[in-house]
């Protein structure tokens, strides 16, 4: 078993290396730091009361893991979002400013767009609720939670009462539900 010292040695020693690893991996240090920081705290939380020998490898591992949570995060995320262009509009200055100000702006009349414009984005918008509103109540929970909210898979188990692998189950069957009927309507996420 270690001792809280040897764990705190240990993470001392390999932080240096893991965040040029996770930064290898993902090419922004924010993001990098962030990857550590939680495979520091999976292996403290979990895995704290090994054998010190066992420490470098189970670290390995998790470090590993966290780097793909990363990125599959980051590919649904562009999966989900990275269509929303139609719905972000340039300014006349050349700054983009979020979708949803486009409707709040639209009805301060700071940016004029045609009445067509503005009633297909607001039609569009509620069709894409009223699917979200439909979805299962966990499988809404949970979409809702990750992709909306951006928390983590762990933040939304422990917000949900679940393990991470049933938020991602929901996540994975919320965003299969809600590509096949915006799909059947039309909208091409």
């Amino acid at each position: 078993m270690a001792t809280e010292k040897e764990l705190s040695d240990f993470l001392k020693s390999v932080e240096k290396r893991a965040f040029k690893r996770s930064y290898y991996h993902v090419r922004n240090e924010e993001s990098a730091l962030d990857i550590v920081q939680d495979s520091m705290m999976k292996l403290a939380q979990h895995y704290g009361d090994k054998p010190p020998g066992e420490l470098p490898m189970l670290y390995q591992r998790i470090l590993s893991n966290c780097t793909l949570d990363w990125f599959r995060r980051q590919k649904t995320h562009r999966a989900l979002f990275s269509s929303m262009g139609e719905f972000v509009a340039t300014g006349d200055d050349g700054a983009e400013f979020d979708a949803l100000e486009a409707l709040s702006f639209a009805s301060n009349g700071e940016h004029a767009q045609s009445t067509e414009d503005l009633a297909r984005r607001a039609q569009t918008f509620h069709q894409i609720e009223d699917e979200v509103a439909r979805l299962p109540p966990r499988q809404r929970e949970a979409f809702l939670m990750r992709y909306w909210e951006e928390m983590d898979v762990a933040e939304t188990a422990a917000a949900m009462g679940c393990s991470e692998g049933s938020v991602k189950t929901h996540c994975f069957r919320a965003v299969q539900t809600l590509g096949k009927a915006l799909k059947a309507k039309g909208i091409e996420l």
